[in-house]
């Protein structure tokens, strides 16, 4: 049986979960990690390459966890990771994000106005920030690719073209991982091949109708606490789709979605990464809880 695993964006709170969430399945012997094909968007790509680079999800988790010693800044919606205050923020990203992704216009059209936003975006060097990944990918191997199956995705931040970087792409890992989690507005545009490319979560937060032609398809998604049921309706409606669309090519599909423990260690705001620690504890429990349902499927 060939098994896919898709793992969703969601800032440096998602990564934290999604690593341990996979630790604690991996704990109880569940290995998702051993997928034949791994496909991360933003979050999940920085997750998704350590574990096509052969990192165990338990060393990466314990290392998230570690930070708790460590006093890490938050980066909240109208500010820049350095500091200071940006004039529109995320506020002003949110807009172009759903409209990206509702189908009610061209979306790639839509893209295109999410990459001027973030060309034009004061936020920390690009240099600095794709040498932040290359320092934490398995063996230093920033400039290599995995020789598992897989791909991260991005979008072209000046016409908007979404993009699958994989080994064919002959992409260096680190600066196709940033560019799959540059937040536009937040971290810089990231140049491959002479052009700048954004967060392929501007696309879609999972991209996982782009894991066709597999039997089992696991899909790792995010969400967050919202009292409006209107707007919760609406943020699943893409990820629905996208299912829909796998199991109509014949694939048997699971979903994994934060519990209500994992979405109260979040807090509000992903992006604040002194909540990191919490949220990968909370995902240890939530994949040992989930370990003997998704053993039964995964094999």
């Amino acid at each position: 049986m060939s098994r896919a695993l898709v793992l969703s964006g969601g800032g440096p709170v998602g990564i934290a979960w999604e690593a341990g969430l996979l630790a604690g399945l991996e704990e109880q012997g569940v290995d998702l990690g051993a997928a034949d094909y791994i496909l991360g968007t933003s979050a999940g790509s920085f997750v998704g390459s350590q574990l096509a680079m052969g990192r165990k999800a338990r060393d990466l988790a314990a290392a998230i966890m570690a930070e708790t010693e460590r006093v890490r800044p938050a980066v909240a919606a109208g500010s820049r990771p350095g500091g200071g205050q940006r004039p529109s923020g995320l506020a002003a990203l949110l807009p172009l994000m759903q409209a990206a992704r509702s189908g009610d216009v061209d979306p790639q059209a839509a893209r295109r106005e999410i990459g001027k936003f973030a060309l034009a975006a004061e936020t920390m060097p690009e240099e600095a920030f794709i040498e932040s990944f290359g320092r934490q990918l398995s063996h230093g191997q920033a400039g290599a690719w995995p020789q598992r199956n897989f791909a991260c995705s991005a979008v072209d931040a000046e016409t908007g073209e979404f993009v699958l970087w994989s080994a064919e792409s002959k992409v260096g890992l680190a600066r196709a991982v940033a560019s799959s989690c540059s937040v536009p507005g937040v971290y810089p545009p990231i140049t491959i091949n002479g052009r700048r490319y954004i967060d392929g979560g501007m696309r879609s937060g999972s991209n996982a109708d782009l894991a066709t032609g597999h039997e089992l398809v696991v899909v790792v998604g995010l969400r967050t606490a919202t009292t409006d049921p209107e707007m919760s309706a609406r943020m699943r409606a893409p990820l629905e789709r996208e299912l829909q669309t796998l199991r109509d090519g014949g694939a048997r599909t699971e979903l994994i979605l934060p519990d209500d423990a994992s979405v109260a260690a979040f807090g509000v705001n992903l992006m604040d990464g002194r909540v990191r620690p919490a949220a990968a504890r909370a995902g240890i429990a939530q994949g040992k809880a989930l370990a003997a349902s998704l053993a039964a499927v995964w094999g």
